[in-house]
């Protein structure tokens, strides 16, 4: 998370992180922190082509919003230059995006299905632009003059959107390369993946084949106090049981936190200092047919708790892959 560390700190993390077993790192694209407390919110574009060179992980944007800070087009081009740089590395995560760091550029910012209709005019002319063609594009909200991509890889970088409903479920299906979503009820996520696979298969591909990523939270330390403290303190965001898309300002989102308990936690951050939990939770989106699973320590401890991982958690979950080639032997 770009709003707790300097940039310095994350390229020192992920190489612990890749020593310790993660393979993959999801970099969050924010203008601003959630909360003033947190500090920090570096350019994640500049730094994902020093993570490149500094590690062999892949990554990806978790995730980036079209037609605000950065006209698709931009987007295209950063993208496709990383994949260049990094073949199979790169992946693009792109959302609908926040008014914490969209309203910087003071435009209206819209209401939701807006910000959806914005979102697919956004991918329509990002995978346009990596056909390699010149393109024009005139919507209702994007326009494009006559522009090409110049620099390209072999292969376009895949496109994951995260979503959290039914109608832009189904439509990542139909349109894109993969899902990315964050802990729900199972009865969510089941249903998510329904529309996911039900978009894939009118359009012709196997949901099988295609990456469904999931973004978990979780306050790991070690003391079940600590870890409490960690969430409170750092990360109170996560507790906030209602939409945040509306809300402009860091401030804002701190005077929120003071009315934050543990209890608004449930659900939405693992809190606790046994890795087994976390094992355990893991696990359980893993068996739901999640294929990448992302997680986020909120605390500051952040060597202790991918060393923790890397020992107790990271060596235990059993994917679906090779659950596959043990079946075979």
């Amino acid at each position: 998370m770009f709003e707790q560390f300097t940039p310095t700190e994350l390229l020192r993390f992920c190489e612990v992180a890749e020593a310790n077993g993660f393979t993959s790192v999801m970099a969050s694209d924010h203008f601003h922190p959630w909360t003033p407390q947190q500090g920090q919110s570096a350019f994640v574009w500049s730094w994902m082509g020093a993570l490149g060179e500094r590690t062999q992980q892949r990554f990806g944007t978790g995730v980036t919003p079209p037609g605000y800070r950065y006209h698709p087009a931009i987007i295209a081009q950063a993208a496709a230059t990383l994949e260049a740089m990094y073949p199979g590395r790169f992946w693009l995560g792109l959302g609908a995006g926040e008014a914490l760091n969209e309203h910087i550029v003071g435009t209206y910012w819209p209401e939701a299905p807006a910000r959806l209709d914005r979102l697919m005019e956004g991918i329509e002319v990002i995978q346009k632009l990596f056909s390699g063609k010149v393109v024009k594009y005139s919507g209702k909200h994007i326009s494009l003059e006559s522009a090409r991509l110049y620099t390209m890889p072999q292969t376009p970088p895949p496109i994951y959107v995260a979503t959290s409903g039914p109608i832009m479920s189904e439509r990542t299906g139909r349109l894109c390369d993969g899902l990315i979503t964050v802990g729900a009820a199972d009865t969510k996520i089941k249903m998510l993946m329904e529309r996911f696979e039900k978009g894939a298969r009118e359009a012709g591909k196997d949901p099988s084949t295609m990456p469904r990523i999931i973004q978990l939270h979780v306050s790991w330390a070690e003391t079940q106090a600590e870890a409490e403290q960690n969430a409170l303190q750092e990360w109170p965001n996560g507790g906030m049981p209602f939409p945040k898309g509306d809300i402009r300002n860091p401030e804002d989102f701190e005077a929120m936190a003071k009315f934050v308990h543990l209890d608004n936690f449930k659900n939405r951050v693992l809190i606790s200092p046994d890795l087994e939990a976390h094992r355990a939770h893991i696990q359980h989106f893993v068996d739901l047919g999640f294929t990448e699973v992302y997680v986020h320590n909120v605390g500051r401890n952040q060597e202790a708790f991918l060393a923790a991982y890397g020992q107790a958690v990271v060596p235990q979950i059993r994917w679906a892959t090779q659950e596959a080639v043990a079946d075979d032997r």
